[in-house]
């Protein structure tokens, strides 16, 4: 009953709120956001948790503050992604303003594929739809499998029909699909700052040990392509903003392992500094640090990671 009700949310979202006047949805998605906050349920608590390791000198009030802000941005990210499919190609064009671009068009003229890896801040939808329209880059990612069944298939058609290539999370098969495009000069974009295959690579984030996914150094040190770590944050409407890293370099020496190792950590610093300076864009309300995910796992009955509310993933 609750896949159900969750599905048929989405889909009211999808056919009611693009239809809005935006001004009409960018209030609703505040008034959500805020009515959220105040019952300070279990996504609430747990998003002000992790940002309460991100800023931890912090106090309460300023903390819950924070927290606020977080959701209100959050609500920004669903209200967009409802009224994205409507958007024109020049107001896709126009809601996104991104800094050091020359990492990323050096890297495409270098003909030798290239990785973008980011967090989950702001839209990183708006920035894939940005790509395909503003550069005609189309590229592969992969998404979580979240259930229902039916909702998965709504994120992966929304997703396909701004011109990504969505495969699922599961599985080798998406690896190796993933390293085939890279191979021929194509463009990978994975969200990698949360481990969903419970198997990643343990970095210090944040003061703490977490854990992130290797996939994106793996296909890095495979395919020879390069790696740009991308950090994203939203300005006043209508515009997100983002950053655009140097490539991460693959080391010289080591086992594979050693160097998916080295490439993680810097991708978790390079993470972790666009979120210190944009906390209220990470939209974290899933537990990420070990101890947080065996305390979640144990009050859910043992049931597991949970999904991820946006149905994004990584390799």
């Amino acid at each position: 009953m609750r896949d159900r009700l969750a599905d048929a949310l989405y889909a009211a979202g999808w056919s009611t709120i693009r239809r809005m006047p935006e001004p009409a949805a960018q209030a609703l998605g505040r008034r959500v956001a805020d009515s959220a906050w105040r019952r300070r349920g279990a996504g609430v608590l747990r998003l002000e948790a992790n940002l309460a390791r991100v800023v931890p000198g912090a106090g309460p009030e300023e903390l819950r503050e924070l927290t606020r802000a977080g959701m209100r941005s959050y609500l920004r990210y669903w209200m967009e992604t409802f009224r994205l499919p409507a958007w024109s190609t020049e107001r896709i064009k126009g809601a996104f303003q991104t800094q050091d671009f020359e990492h990323l068009t050096d890297a495409i003229d270098g003909d030798r594929g290239v990785i973008l890896a980011l967090p989950h801040m702001a839209n990183w939808d708006l920035a894939g739809a940005w790509l395909v329209t503003a550069l005609g880059a189309e590229f592969g990612t992969v998404a979580e499998r979240v259930k229902p069944e039916r909702l998965y298939d709504r994120f992966v058609a929304y997703r396909e029909a701004l011109g990504m290539e969505v495969l699922p999370h599961t599985g080798g098969a998406s690896f190796g699909r993933l390293a085939r495009r890279l191979r021929a000069g194509g463009l990978v974009c994975l969200v990698a700052d949360r481990d969903l295959s419970a198997s990643g690579v343990d970095v210090t984030f944040f003061g703490e040990t977490a854990r992130m996914p290797g996939g994106p150094a793996l296909l890095a040190q495979q395919t020879g392509a390069m790696l740009l770590p991308v950090s994203l944050w939203y300005d006043e409407p209508p515009v997100m903003r983002g950053r655009i890293l140097p490539p991460v370099p693959v080391p010289e020496t080591g086992t594979r392992a050693e160097r998916t190792a080295v490439m993680t950590q810097a991708l978790a610093d390079h993470f972790a500094a666009g979120i210190a300076a944009h906390p209220q864009d990470w939209h974290m309300l899933q537990p990420l640090w070990p101890a947080d995910v065996a305390r979640h796992a144990a009050a859910a009955g043992g049931g597991g990671r949970g999904g991820s509310g946006r149905g994004g993933g990584t390799a």
